[in-house]
């Protein structure tokens, strides 16, 4: 794919690589290994601050050690969901970081926003960002990043819908064949690739609009023209 052609970049990356062997029946217990991350996210996500929101209204800007932390806990719970019910990608356990762990195969990282729009952080996360949420309602179940009112607080999970779907089959064909159907996992991590752009956006860490476009595979595609520019629809007029 040159250049010219290729689709543009968005600041949310999302990498995952399939391992390539993966054992036969470990996920059946996935659940009960993921436990321990499982209690520390709850923490990380209800930590997941909203101070972001009146900092960007203000200043424009997003304040650099959160908007570092909010990436650190989509990064955490990215490899968590790899590792899990997410994808089962891969069966190498989930390190205890915020940081970002070069040499494990699922990876995220945001492009940091030198500035942001005052005006879009009153109307993206829930208006602009609607028929997005439809799609991924889809891909996740419903249990994708949903806006809690009593937590005041965004949470993601996986569970449902076509990728909970997906990825039961992929363990079913790995129970009983030892692979794992690669066209699967390349349409899996295209969802979750889809799922986590809407999150970024809608948790304010953009004002690139996510594309309606399914980048499969384990790679983010080759990059084009970039799409740090683009915010998608506007509101009004009288929002800068």
């Amino acid at each position: 794919m040159n250049s010219a052609t290729a689709p543009p970049t968005f600041p949310l990356r999302v990498e995952g690589e399939l391992s390539a062997e993966l054992s036969r029946g470990l996920w059946l217990i996935k659940w009960l290994l993921i436990i321990p991350h499982v209690i520390v996210l709850v923490f990380l996500w209800i930590a997941f601050t909203v101070a972001a929101f009146f900092a960007i209204l203000v200043t424009g800007r997003y304040p650099r050690a959160i908007f570092d932390f909010n990436v650190g806990v989509l990064r955490w719970s990215w490899r968590v969901g790899f590792y899990s019910y997410s994808a089962l990608g891969t069966d190498r356990y989930p390190p205890f970081t915020l940081d970002d762990v070069p040499g494990y195969p699922a990876r995220l990282d945001v492009e940091y926003p030198q500035s942001l729009s005052r005006g879009l952080v009153l109307v993206k996360w829930w208006l602009l960002a609607l028929p997005q949420y439809l799609i991924v309602g889809v891909f996740a179940g419903g249990a994708m990043a949903i806006f809690n009112e009593a937590n005041d607080d965004w949470a993601w999970t996986s569970g449902g819908g076509l990728i909970g779907c997906l990825v039961l089959i992929a363990g079913v064909v790995l129970l009983f064949t030892g692979r794992y159907p690669r066209s699967i996992f390349d349409f899996i991590m295209g969802m979750n690739r889809w799922v986590l752009r809407v999150v970024g956006y809608a948790t304010l860490m953009t004002d690139a609009y996510p594309p309606f476009r399914l980048d499969m595979g384990g790679p983010e595609p080759t990059p084009g023209p970039t799409a740090s520019g683009v915010t998608g629809p506007r509101p009004a007029t009288g929002l800068s």
